[in-house]
């Protein structure tokens, strides 16, 4: 979930670079709490492995989609007190049953960020030059198409897993949506208000101001719209717009844990069972998200999230499921070489050497192994084998645990790469599989959809924008244009 950008009590909702090294209490737990640190500000749910990340506090008001029928929330979703990070209880920042308004000090003036925030880097003014220790005088605009890359940087002394005297490692960011800075929630309320009062909808001003906010700031303006207006903000949207354009932007509205939570519930209830939202969210997720993400399914649905799927999968590919639902993997980083060719040689002797395939060696190797030792872990395959591990998935599974395994192997060696090619399939045919296509969008521009556009491009020999023109219109088109940073 957008991990960060969420209001939440300020320093206390954060993960330590260094927290594989603690031991996990088990889940749900209200255990030793992870060791907190301040952090990089993670602008979405979804960043790399080693990133400190702050836990959000889910809405508690009402207007969001319903578990089953799609309506609203009527019950508040509270802040648990066994988040991991949370040292201990802490009162949510959204009223759990009105809305009293803010002190004006919240919020921010020219130049100054709210007291909710989370301390550290500033955001971006659109109207100045971006810059930090990081990355210096790359100038950003909100109307740019590629913002700039966004630096974090680690010593390997307080790196997971690092050692120090080695050189940092880089973890580089491409969001197309960041937050807005200055940001005046009252005053994108009033525009929201003016754009659905009377007969007409101006659909453009809505676009403008939800594409361009993240989505913590989205859930300011719902609460000051209610505040100011006594009125629900996700109502009067769903009640001026309709098809895939209300889908977008409820989705949008909706925060980041309750909306993969309900994308997870919708696609394991009913008949059938959608394995490509399965695959898609939980092989490409770390522990950390989907820990959150198990918790708010566990309190929006009253279940439990492995148990459905173990009730809705079966045989390998629910082994699958559940080991990477469980968000046990190392997350060290630390490589060890020896290991790397031995685990390689388990691999080889487990599939193509003999006669049937060991699924559980296969299950054990890519759901546990960090990923720069998978990586190393698939190099020596290739020299084992003369050709890449993704054939030898292929060529000893089958069905959704064969997708399944490819999606772990794609996702670590590229995953800007392997969301680009999920995109391109959302679109890719006959018709267009819009929920696939919204939430991919949504989940993703706050996080690397500046490398999703580029790898897109190189792979599938289009552009995105392209992509999206050709199998959208109107204002479901632009919403998502401007999404991707092509508006």
């Amino acid at each position: 979930m957008s991990h960060s950008g969420y209001p939440y009590q300020q320093g206390s909702n954060s993960y330590s670079s260094s927290y594989p090294h603690q031991p996990r209490p088990p889940y749900p737990s209200q255990a030793t709490p992870y060791p907190t640190q301040g952090g990089v500000f993670a602008p979405s749910l979804g960043f790399n492995v080693g990133s400190p990340m702050y836990m959000p506090q889910p809405y508690g008001g009402s207007g969001y989609p319903s578990s089953t029928t799609g309506g609203s929330y009527s019950t508040p979703y509270p802040q648990p007190s066994h988040y991991p990070g949370n040292p201990s209880p802490v009162t949510a920042s959204y009223p759990q049953s009105s809305y009293p308004p803010q002190p004006a000090s919240t919020y921010p003036q020219t130049n100054q960020r709210p007291s909710t925030y989370p301390s550290g880097p500033t955001y971006p003014n659109p109207h100045t030059a971006y810059s930090n220790s990081t990355n210096q005088g790359h100038a950003y605009h909100q109307s740019s198409r590629y913002p700039p890359v966004q630096e974090q940087r680690y010593s390997h002394s307080n790196y997971p897993g690092g050692h120090s005297g080695h050189s940092p490692q880089v973890l580089k960011h491409s969001p197309t949506v960041v937050p807005a800075h200055p940001f005046d929630p009252r005053e994108d309320a009033h525009v929201l208000r003016k754009a659905m009062k009377g007969f007409g909808t101006d659909e453009k001003a809505i676009i403008n101001v939800l594409t361009r906010r993240s989505n913590a700031q989205r859930l300011e303006i719902a609460i000051q719209f209610k505040t100011l207006f006594g009125k629900d903000l996700i109502g009067d949207l769903k009640s001026e717009l309709s098809g895939n354009f209300e889908r977008a932007i409820v989705a949008l509205m909706t925060p980041l844990p309750q909306f993969y939570a309900k994308e997870l519930h919708d696609a394991i209830s009913g008949l059938g069972t959608d394995e490509t939202v399965l695959i898609e969210v939980l092989c490409t997720l770390t522990n950390a998200e989907i820990w959150t993400i198990r918790e708010a399914y566990q309190r929006t649905y009253r279940s439990n999230l492995e148990r459905d799927l173990k009730g809705d999968t079966s045989g390998h590919f629910r082994r699958l499921m559940v080991s990477l639902c469980n968000g046990g993997r190392d997350e060290s980083m630390v490589t060890n070489p020896v290991a790397a060719a031995a685990d390689a040689q388990a691999l080889y002797n487990a599939g193509e050497k003999i006669w049937g395939t060991d699924e559980s060696t296969f299950n054990m190797v890519l759901c546990q192994r960090n990923h720069e030792q998978l990586r190393l872990i698939f190099q020596e395959y290739q020299k084992i084998t003369g050709h890449d591990i993704e054939k030898a998935i292929k060529s000893e599974f089958s069905g959704d645990i064969q997708n399944g395994l490819l999606a772990v192997i794609r996702s670590i060696k590229n995953q800007p790469a392997f969301f680009a090619k999920c995109l391109n399939k959302s679109m890719k045919g006959l018709g267009t599989n819009d929920r696939d296509l919204v939430r991919l969008v949504v989940t993703r521009c706050e996080i690397d959809m500046g490398d999703i556009k580029r790898e897109y491009l190189i792979n599938h020999k289009e552009s995105l924008a392209d992509a999206i023109k050709g199998d959208t219109s109107g204002d479901y088109k632009r919403c998502l244009l401007a999404l991707i940073g092509e508006s």
